[in-house]
């Protein structure tokens, strides 16, 4: 069965509907009545709505995972938000609590689907179809489990769907939480199939076993346990099913849908059609408050995402043209900032505020750049559509991620038979028309991250806490305290209800 991105949606409305659960998050449970769990091919409809619900996380999610490292600034009018992009939090900004709220949605409505799918089981679905479902729908709680850690540190790991249960689950350390995910994808890995996203017959870019060992990975790159960092990256690697798209600047766009390097993508589609049925990602918060589109009526963003200046001398001074052309668009301003310094006087001829596509992008009082990876050209547009962004996908976890995650682990103590530490950063330099290094060391693989990973996913902020850069965030003004600002507070709406986040914060103010 074929998974249309229709259906999805149709059937989550239908099967995961909590009434106000995103309000009052302790006071609903889980409901799916009138199901008869001897149909087990309905069994699958759990999964959709898994599905639907992965897809279908809120624009302010991203940004607040993303927003504290180096490599990107908060524009636009949401001024805690800035604030929270220079480490002066506010417990009451309303994104906190929202954040909060739409992972821990997720977190349960999907230990309802995996409720569900062991009734079907029960009833005599076949054992070994449920628990594949029921990995992936893990790997999914796995990936915004550790979200949660890394913006809030101490956090609740929920063990089943009904919202009151909260009340009774004790706060997990960072460390807890990290150590709960690297064995939760354990269980998964051996029951999920061992192929791309985009061979899935079932679920077309469905979670595989890649999905599972990279979230692994991760996890253990939080604990420090290189060793199995190593080998869960070593595994994706020697499967031999991923490899680089060959062109960096499309594969964030509608050529890259599904490519062969996305081991985790959220997807949308309008169907190729003008009018009807359109499944979107919310691209507007990245998108230009101000451009001239090669495609007239092309619509704008709200233009809150905005690369640092930091960033883009970071990769001038290494002569990047394909991955900075990728991730950062220019305004007029902006080119004449860079130019302000002596340094960069003189810019690669390539630099315009005119992408290749035509699109032209001008001046606004918001920012100066934006991020061109959650750019879509108006040239891709399907005819008729005229949102920013329609129909593109949201990229999660790529290849290179895993590649480069190796290598880190390689060069922090681990070894590995795969792949040398070189060979996996070459492999992403090549593709970004660099030249290869003879040799890495730690400090090259989180260069090259930084390179490879700008504005994506809060991946720069988190390599940074991880081996104590905390100087690297002293930038533009901003001043890091460790102590105080590797996690953001806990929402206040939060410590009202939940008494022991309530007792977390007081201890983490002490």
């Amino acid at each position: 069965m074929r998974l249309r991105l229709g259906v999805i949606l149709l059937i989550f409305t239908m099967l995961f509907s909590c009434g106000d659960l995103l309000d009052r998050p302790l006071e609903n449970e889980f409901i799916a009545e009138g199901t008869d769990y001897t149909q087990s091919e309905n069994m699958i409809l759990m999964v959709y709505g898994a599905y639907a619900q992965l897809y279908a996380f809120q624009w302010e999610t991203h940004p607040i995972i993303g927003v504290r490292g180096d490599d990107v600034n908060a524009a636009g009018d949401q001024f805690p938000l800035q604030e929270t992009d220079a480490f002066r939090y506010d417990r009451n900004f309303w994104m906190y609590n929202s954040v909060w709220l739409n992972l821990y949605t997720d977190l349960l409505r999907w230990h309802g689907a995996i409720e569900e799918i062991q009734k079907y089981e029960a009833a005599g679905a076949r054992p070994e179809l449920a628990q594949q479902y029921i990995a992936e729908i893990k790997v999914m709680q796995g990936f915004q489990l550790l979200q949660l850690a890394r913006l809030w540190g101490d956090i609740l790991i929920p063990n089943q769907s009904q919202p009151s249960h909260l009340f009774d689950v004790p706060v997990s350390s960072f460390e807890e939480v990290m150590m709960h995910i690297s064995m939760s994808m354990d269980q998964a890995i051996p029951l999920l199939p061992n192929v791309r996203p985009n061979q899935r017959t079932d679920v077309r870019g469905g979670v595989t076993r890649a999905a599972a060992l990279a979230v692994k990975a991760m996890a253990n790159l939080e604990l420090k346990d290189y060793s199995k960092v190593a080998e869960a990256t070593g595994e994706i690697i020697s499967s031999n099913l991923y490899t680089l798209k060959n062109d960096y600047y499309q594969l964030f766009k509608i050529p890259g849908k599904l490519d062969n390097e996305y081991i985790l993508e959220a997807q949308y589609s309008d169907f190729g059609q003008a009018s009807g049925t359109n499944i979107s990602f919310n691209f507007s918060p990245y998108g230009p408050a101000s451009w001239t589109p090669a495609v007239a009526g092309a619509g704008q963003g709200w233009g809150f995402w905005e690369p640092t200046q930091k960033y883009i001398k970071f990769m001038l001074r290494r002569n990047e043209q394909v991955r900075l052309e990728t991730s950062v668009i220019f305004t007029p301003a902006g080119i004449n900032a860079i130019q302000e310094d002596p340094e960069f006087a003189e810019l690669p001829s390539w630099l315009s505020n005119t992408t290749r596509d035509g699109d032209r992008f001008n001046n606004h009082p918001r920012y100066l750049y934006l991020s061109g990876k959650f750019y879509l050209p108006s040239v891709q547009l399907t005819p008729g559509r005229f949102g920013f962004g329609t129909n593109n996908n949201f990229q999660l976890i790529r290849y290179s991620e895993i590649l480069l995650m190796h290598a880190e682990a390689l060069t922090s103590g681990a070894s590995s038979p795969v792949m040398s530490a070189v060979e996996a950063v070459n492999l992403v330099r090549q593709r970004a028309g660099m030249s290869p290094l003879s040799s890495v060391d730690l400090n090259a693989v989180l260069d090259e991250k930084y390179a490879e990973f700008g504005t994506e996913w809060g991946i720069r902020f988190a390599d940074l806490m991880r081996h104590g850069r905390f100087d690297e965030l002293n930038h533009d003004g901003k001043t890091f305290n460790a102590d105080r600002h590797r996690f953001i507070p806990y929402p206040l709406e939060q410590q009202d209800i939940l008494p022991q986040i309530r007792a977390a914060a007081i201890r983490r103010d002490q």
